[in-house]
C-alpha cells in the first residue's frame, strides 16, 4: 500500500510540474539603479498547487513531502528557500539551499485533512526576494484507518405481527471517518449476523424489513437482530463495526375470546338484593390491549330476563348482576346462555372464523329464612282530631313467605311514638287511637310498625305509618288581606276592578277551598256584586259606571266566604271601594277628596293638553273683544268713490284720550306749525283753568313713534301694491288733562275746585260730580260749624 501511494505521488508531481509557472524581472545587481527600468517576466518552474503526504506515517526518518525550485537557483548556493504558513517550522521543514520540504511527525487526516503553507526564494546574502511569494496546499492522503460506527445505537423499533413479508421495521445508519472521495475506505455494507430468517436488511441503504411471513406475537414477541456495517465495499480488509436491533411485534386482534369452560353453575341466596352482584364468568382471549377488550351479552330466553351482565373494564371478567328479586319458594333455578365477543375487530382476520364463545351458566337460589315481608311498602292513615280513645283508624298486615309460614306478631316501636299517642293490636295488626289528637299541636304522626316471626324472634321487619290529624273546622275564614280597591269615574259596566282572597287558621294552605258570594241582602246593590274564579280568589266587578266622586266618594261592599271544612264555616267581610279620578287607559291619577278641583299626579300629555285649551280660550277672547271694539269705533277717513285708495286708521291715542276728534292730527303731520293753545273740538269750554303744557315741535317720543310705524309699513308684505294713506294718531305730551299721576301731586294738601273736569268733555262729567258733591258736602259741613 506504501509504495502505491509513493508511486501515485510521483506520477502526481511529474503531471503537475510542467503547468506551473511565474514571471517577474530579474533581480538587478547590488548599487545599481532601477530608475527608468521594469520587471521583466522570467519564468520560474517551482510553483507547485499541491503535495500529498501519508497519514498515519510510522517510519523514523522524516517523510519526503515534495521539493521547491526556481529557475533562478543556478545551482552555486545562491538561492535560500524559505516556508511560512500552516505548521512551517513545526510540522513541515524545508531546506534552504535544495528545497526539499519533509513532515517531520506522522499526521492524522481525519485531525486535519490539508495544511496551506507559502514558499518563497530570496537572494541568500542579501535576503531580497528573487520570486514572489507563492502559495501551495499540503494534503493529508487518507488511509483506511477507522471503523464504520453507529452513532444512534442501540436500536428499538416495532412491527405488527402476522406482516407480510417486506415489511418496514426500521433502518439503521453508520458512519465511516474515512475520506469517501478517496478509495473505498468511507464505503460501508450493511449486513445480518444475527436475526435471520425473521428480518432482512438492504446492504447500501441499513433498512430493516420482515423476511418470514405469519410471525405471532403469541408465539413470540421480541427479537434481537445484529446489524454489522463494513468499509472497504464488504471486501477483505475493511474495517467493521457492528450495532444491535430490538424488534418487537406489536399486537393485533387475531384471536377470539375463549371461556375455559363451557358450563358455569353459581349459587346465589334468595335475599340477595337486586342490583347486587352475584357470580363472576370470565373469557379469555390472547391478545393484550384494547384487541383483549371482552363484551358480554346474555342470550334472550329462559331466565335471562331476571340476570345482567357487564364487563369488568381491569380484569375483563363479566359480572352478573340481579335485576329482579329472587324468590326460593317460586323458582329455585335460572338457565341461560352468555356470549363473550371482542369489541374492536380487524377485518383482516374475520375470514378465520366469528371472533366470540358461548358458554352456559345455571344459578341455583338457595333457600334463606327470611322476616315476614308488609303487604304494603308504607302505610298512610287520616284520623280526625279529638276523636275518642281506642278508636280504629287503619290496620296493617304482614305474612312470613317461608315455606313454614310462622305466624307474625306486631308492635309499635317506642321510640317512633313516645308520648304513646297509639296502639296496635298484636295478632289483627289494627291500629288506635291512645290519647285525644289536637292538629294545632301535632298536624302528622310518624309511627313505625315491627312485624316479627313468631318462631324466629330475630327476624323483624318495619314499615312506616303516616297518620294525618284531620281538622275540625273551628276557624271561619277571613279576608287574606285588608283590601281597599278604587273604581275609576270612567269605570265601564262589567269590569273588574279588584280581585281578593281568604285565609283559615283550620286548615293547611294546600286544602284550602273557599266560595265567595254576595249576601242575601245586598241583592238589590246596584253599583258592585262578587264574580267567584273559582280558585280561591274573587273579584269585585262594576254593574254601572259613571261614578262621581262629588257625589260619593267611598263604597263598602260586604262579601260572603264559605270554606269547605267539616262542619262548613262562613263569615262576611267588607271591601272598601275608593272612586278615584283615571287617565282614559284606566292609570290612576288621584283619590284623595282634596283633589278634586286640583288633581295632582298628571302627565306630560294632560298638563299640555290643559293649558292648549286655556291658551286656545284667551286668544278667542281677545279676537271678540277686539272685533267688538272695531265695530264700535269710526274711521277717520273713508272713500267709497275711489276703490284705489286704502286707508289705514291707527287709533292709538296718547295720554288717555279714545279718538281722534280729540286732537287736531295736524300737528303729528307738521309739529313745528302747532297752536300752544288748542282746545277740544267737541267740548267748547266755559272757564279756563290755566294754560296747558304746549306740544312740543321737536319731541322725541314723537319722532320715535313715526319711525317705528314707518319701519313697521316697510317691511310689511301685506301692504297693497298701490299708494295708501296712514294715518299716526297719537297725542304725545300734549293731553288736555295733563296727567293725572299722583306722583305730581303736590305735598301738600291745597284746597283745589274740580270744576274744571267739566270742560274736558262729557267722559270726564261723571268724575266733575262726584268730586263736586263731595266739595259742596265739606263746604257744608263747614258752613254747620260755623
Amino acid at each position: 500500500m506504501l509504495t502505491r501511494n509513493c508511486l501515485l505521488l510521483f506520477l502526481w508531481i511529474l503531471v503537475d510540474e510542467g503547468s506551473a509557472f511565474s514571471s517577474r524581472p530579474p533581480l538587478l545587481p547590488l548599487g545599481q539603479s532601477r530608475k527608468g527600468r521594469e520587471f521583466q517576466r522570467v519564468k520560474r518552474g517551482w510553483v507547485w498547487n499541491q503535495f500529498f503526504v501519508l497519514e498515519e506515517y510510522m517510519g523514523s526518518d522524516p517523510q519526503y513531502v515534495g521539493k521547491l525550485h526556481t529557475d533562478l537557483d543556478k545551482g552555486d548556493s545562491a538561492v535560500k528557500y524559505t516556508l511560512s504558513g500552516d505548521g512551517a517550522g513545526s510540522i513541515f521543514t524545508i531546506d534552504q539551499t535544495t528545497g526539499d520540504i519533509h513532515a517531520l511527525r506522522s499526521l492524522d487526516r481525519e485531525e486535519k485533512p490539508y495544511y496551506t503553507l507559502r514558499a518563497q526564494a530570496v537572494d541568500i546574502n542579501t535576503n531580497r526576494p528573487l520570486e514572489p511569494e507563492s502559495e501551495f496546499v499540503i494534503k493529508v492522503q487518507d488511509i483506511n484507518d477507522n471503523e464504520p460506527k453507529f452513532l444512534e445505537g442501540p436500536y428499538r423499533a416495532s412491527v405488527p405481527e402476522m406482516s407480510p413479508v417486506g415489511t418496514y421495521v426500521t433502518q439503521v445508519t453508520a458512519t465511516d471517518a474515512d475520506d469517501p472521495t478517496y478509495g473505498n475506505s468511507a464505503r460501508v455494507v450493511y449486513s445480518i449476523l444475527h436475526g435471520q430468517p425473521y428480518f432482512s436488511v438492504d446492504p447500501k441503504t441499513g433498512v430493516i424489513k420482515t423476511a418470514l411471513p405469519n410471525m405471532d406475537r403469541e408465539v413470540k414477541e421480541q427479537y434481537q437482530v445484529l446489524i454489522q456495517a463494513k468499509d472497504m465495499g464488504g471486501q477483505l480488509g475493511g474495517l467493521a463495526g457492528t450495532t444491535t436491533v430490538n424488534i418487537t411485534l406489536s399486537d393485533v386482534n387475531d384471536n377470539p375470546p375463549r371461556f375455559s369452560k363451557s358450563f358455569f353453575h353459581l349459587r346465589v341466596p334468595e335475599s340477595s338484593a337486586v342490583g347486587s352482584a352475584v357470580g363472576r364468568i370470565k373469557a379469555h382471549d390472547l391478545d393484550i390491549g384494547r384487541n383483549a377488550e371482552v363484551e358480554y351479552t346474555i342470550v334472550p330466553g329462559d331466565g335471562g330476563n331476571m340476570f345482567d351482565i357487564t364487563t369488568n373494564e381491569h380484569t375483563q371478567e363479566g359480572i352478573i348482576i340481579l335485576k329482579r328479586g329472587l324468590d326460593y319458594e317460586s323458582k329455585k333455578a335460572y338457565t341461560f346462555k352468555v356470549d363473550a365477543t371482542n369489541a374492536h375487530l380487524d377485518p383482516r382476520f374475520q375470514s378465520f372464523g366469528a371472533f366470540k364463545d358461548t358458554a352456559t351458566v345455571k344459578i341455583n337460589v338457595l333457600d334463606v329464612d327470611e322476616p315476614p315481608v308488609f303487604n304494603k311498602p308504607s302505610y298512610v292513615m287520616d284520623v280526625y282530631e279529638d276523636t275518642p280513645v281506642g278508636t280504629i283508624i287503619g290496620a296493617v298486615t304482614a305474612q312470613d313467605l317461608d315455606a313454614g309460614s310462622s305466624p307474625v306478631r306486631y308492635s309499635i316501636d317506642w321510640k317512633s311514638d313516645l308520648d304513646n299517642y297509639f296502639d296496635i293490636d298484636p295478632v289483627e295488626g289494627t291500629i288506635s287511637t291512645n290519647e285525644l289528637l289536637d292538629r294545632e299541636s301535632i298536624a302528622q304522626h310518624n309511627i313505625s310498625i315491627v312485624a316479627t316471626k313468631l318462631n324466629s324472634p330475630v327476624l323483624t321487619s318495619r314499615v312506616a305509618v303516616t297518620i294525618h290529624v284531620l281538622d275540625i273546622n273551628e276557624f271561619p275564614p277571613e279576608l287574606a288581606n285588608p283590601y281597599e280597591a278604587f273604581v275609576c269615574e270612567n269605570a265601564k259596566v262589567g269590569q273588574v276592578i279588584q280581585t281578593f282572597g281568604a285565609k283559615d287558621q283550620d286548615l293547611p294552605s294546600a286544602g284550602q277551598q273557599f266560595a265567595f258570594k254576595s249576601p242575601k241582602e245586598d241583592g238589590k246593590n246596584r253599583n258592585f256584586t262578587i264574580r267567584d274564579f273559582g280558585n280561591n280568589t274573587a273579584g269585585i266587578v262594576t254593574k254601572r259606571g259613571g261614578f262621581r266622586r262629588r257625589l260619593q266618594e267611598i263604597y263598602l261592599l260586604p262579601v260572603v266566604i264559605e270554606d269547605n271544612g267539616y262542619p262548613p264555616k262562613s263569615s262576611t267581610g267588607t271591601l272598601t271601594i275608593r272612586v278615584c279620578g283615571c287617565e282614559s287607559d284606566g292609570a290612576l291619577l288621584t283619590c284623595s277628596a282634596e283633589a278634586i278641583f286640583l288633581p295632582v299626579g298628571l302627565s306630560t300629555g294632560a298638563l299640555i293638553a290643559i293649558l292648549l285649551c286655556i291658551v286656545i280660550l284667551l286668544v278667542i277672547v281677545v279676537l271678540y273683544v277686539g272685533l267688538r271694539r272695531q265695530k264700535k269705533k269710526e274711521t277717520l277717513m273713508s272713500s267709497k268713490e275711489d276703490i284705489r285708495d286704502n286707508v289705514i286708521h291707527y287709533d292709538d291715542e296718547g295720554g288717555g284720550e279714545e279718538d281722534t276728534h280729540a286732537f287736531d292730527m295736524g300737528t303729528l303731520r307738521n309739529p313745528k306749525v302747532a297752536e300752544e293753545k288748542l282746545y277740544r273740538r267737541d267740548v267748547k269750554p266755559e272757564i279756563k283753568r290755566g294754560p296747558r303744557p304746549p306740544v312740543s315741535q321737536d319731541s322725541a317720543d314723537i319722532r320715535d313713534f313715526i319711525n317705528q310705524r314707518l319701519r313697521e309699513h316697510d317691511t310689511d308684505n301685506s301692504a297693497p301694491p298701490y299708494d295708501s294713506l296712514a294715518t299716526y294718531a297719537y297725542e304725545g305730551n300734549g293731553s288736555v288733562a295733563d296727567s293725572l299721576s299722583s306722583i305730581d301731586s303736590p305735598a301738600v294738601d291745597v284746597e283745589e275746585g274740580y270744576d274744571y273736569l267739566s270742560e274736558w268733555g262729557p267722559r270726564f262729567k261723571t268724575l266733575a260730580g262726584i268730586f263736586g258733591e263731595s266739595e259742596t258736602q265739606s263746604d257744608s259741613n263747614s258752613s254747620k260749624t260755623h
